[in-house]
């Protein structure tokens, strides 16, 4: 098992680039950074929070790409990916190309982690419904694969349309994608369709969830067993992490607060410990 972090990371927290790189200098695999392009003033749809205000790092998230391609200039080993970027919201000829530059200015190490995105007011803004968003996304995402993959790339869909088209650069190594949110058949199915792994928020449930999330890949005639299962914003404890490792977990990616570097750093180290500790164990 596997061992990232993530932060929600603004302009007033540690830096996505310095994160990386201790992060890596402790040993951990990955780090991923999460997406808002904006958050409108209105609020059809209530904070994931369960709070009557919406905190305020939702406000003043980074470009995930622009700081994941920092951090990648100053760590040699540590996976950067998105947890989670919302596809529905992103012109796709644009975000393909930029996903490539990163995939290739990383050596391979990026890693696209997406979601269907929870706030109305915000995807309106892009010209995307909410009943419609989960088509948005897939549409996107597999207009996308088809630039990354062709060297002419076409794609009609009701969303997205492009004829015959050139555009570089590939990724010289495959971008995996995994598909951030809650167990159920629409979830595994865009998962078998079109991803490489399940991203699950928290822990909860997982026992009787995996075992159904793979076999829905199965029997959409893909291979079980090239899928990973990346839980999101656990809490860790030894006894956590012995359990996802009992039910095949690929990796437990812990949350560290949206803060500036003395109180990150403080969290990271002591992750750090349980870490090592654990598999000293």
């Amino acid at each position: 098992m596997r061992f990232g972090v993530t932060i929600f990371a603004t302009d007033q927290s540690m830096g996505v680039a310095e994160l990386a790189r201790a992060a890596e200098d402790r040993g951990f695999d990955s780090i991923w950074v999460p997406e808002h392009t904006h958050i409108p003033t209105a609020r059809r749809t209530p904070a994931p929070t369960g709070t009557a205000e919406l905190d305020e790092e939702y406000k003043r998230t980074v470009d995930p790409l622009v700081s994941l391609a920092a951090a990648a200039a100053v760590t040699s080993k540590i996976r950067l990916g998105t947890g989670v970027m919302l596809p529905a919201q992103r012109e796709p000829l644009v975000t393909a190309k930029a996903i490539a530059t990163l995939q290739n200015l990383s050596a391979g190490r990026f890693e696209f982690g997406v979601g269907f995105g929870w706030n109305e007011d915000e995807m309106a803004d892009h010209g995307v419904a909410y009943r419609t968003r989960r088509a948005h996304a897939r549409e996107h995402m597999l207009a996308m694969q088809e630039l990354w993959n062709n060297d002419v790339a076409s794609f009609q869909g009701e969303h997205v349309n492009f004829a015959d088209t050139w555009s570089w650069p590939k990724p010289e190594v495959s971008v995996p994608v995994l598909i951030g949110g809650g167990a159920g058949p629409k979830m595994f199915a865009h998962i078998a369709e079109y991803a490489n792994g399940w991203i699950p928020i928290g822990g909860a449930g997982l026992g009787e969830s995996i075992p159904k999330f793979l076999a829905a890949v199965e029997q959409a005639g893909r291979d079980p067993q090239t899928m990973r299962v990346v839980p999101f914003g656990s809490h860790p404890t030894a006894e956590k992490l012995n359990h996802f490792a009992s039910i095949g977990v690929s990796e437990c990616v812990f949350r560290l607060p949206s803060a500036p570097q003395a109180q990150v750093m403080e969290v990271l180290d002591q992750q750090a410990v349980l870490i090592q500790d654990w598999i000293a164990v």
